[in-house]
């Protein structure tokens, strides 16, 4: 079977749920395409997330456009260093080339703070730190935008959604020192059980993706194992993290079910009882 090939459509949740985290600017085919397979299998709420200026302005459009769709936008950590560099390939560890600055950085987050006051805009992010991708040169550019949303989630009083890769105790450092939103959602929670018990007391909420169900994903799996149901949530990040079995395939909001059903065997309790948790906690981060 080719791996471009879309999975099938899973079996429907008998509860409704959300994608907390999703980029439909990302995947094959039209927004209302997708939508419709996402609400036959009861997915009948996406967050679409922006990374950049143009696709957070897109977010905004979109969620303004359809009714199941709220919006998140943000300069992706590896955005900023881009930048500031004023190079596409600043975030993969080269040097600075000519062009970009502070100043570009900060016009482009006054775009970011702009579209956050609208209603349809529920979250600021996904922001945060990223260490897989950007090397020392792109480290300060990081935290200064990593601050900056932090301060405008709370100006407009949306959800914070942190995009945390390798970068674990710097996010909490920079969260506890700048203090964290009312609703702070750690997208592709990439923690261990610790962290999880770190984030649980700060309330901070914990979105699983796919990669939860790979086999090298135990510590994931121990995380969600201890992490409070009341702070659970569940995300494709598609087209990217597709749950397997059919990992390496593209993920869509129509999978939620799969990673769905493999969260409730790690917690232990049957797929209704915590499709209903999800379903109020996503409602509860994004305020919807």
């Amino acid at each position: 079977m080719s791996r471009s090939e879309a999975p099938p459509l899973p079996e429907p949740l008998r509860v409704p749920v959300a994608d907390s985290h999703t980029h439909l600017d990302m995947q094959d085919g039209t927004v209302e395409e997708g939508l419709a397979r996402a609400a036959a299998v009861n997915v009948t709420t996406v967050i679409q997330v922006g990374c950049d200026v143009k696709g957070s302005r897109w977010a905004a459009e979109t969620a303004a456009a359809h009714a199941s769709v709220y919006a998140a936008v943000a300069l992706h950590p590896n955005e900023a260093p881009r930048i500031v560099l004023g190079d596409p390939d600043s975030w993969s560890r080269q040097g600075a080339r000519e062009g970009g600055g502070t100043a570009a950085l900060h016009e482009a987050l006054a775009e970011i703070d702009a579209l956050a006051a609208l209603d349809h805009v529920r979250g600021v992010g996904e922001t945060g730190l990223d260490y897989f991708r950007t090397g020392p040169e792109g480290m300060a550019a990081q935290e200064e935008s990593f601050r900056a949303h932090i301060e405008i989630a709370k100006r407009h009083g949306k959800a914070l959604v942190i995009h945390d890769r390798e970068a674990h105790a710097d996010v909490l450092r920079i969260l506890a020192d700048a203090g964290a939103p009312e609703r702070t959602v750690f997208h592709c929670y990439s923690g261990d059980a610790d962290m999880a018990r770190i984030c649980a007391d700060a309330g901070y909420f914990m979105s699983f993706a796919g990669n939860m169900t790979f086999k090298n994903a135990q510590p994931l799996r121990d995380a969600l194992a201890v992490a409070p149901v009341e702070l659970v949530l569940v995300e494709t990040d598609a087209p990217f993290l597709t749950p397997a079995p059919y990992r390496g395939r593209p993920n869509a909001p129509y999978l939620i079910p799969v990673t769905l059903r493999a969260m409730a065997a790690v917690k232990g309790v049957d797929e209704d009882t915590l499709a209903s948790a999800i379903a109020d906690n996503t409602a509860r981060a994004f305020d919807y």
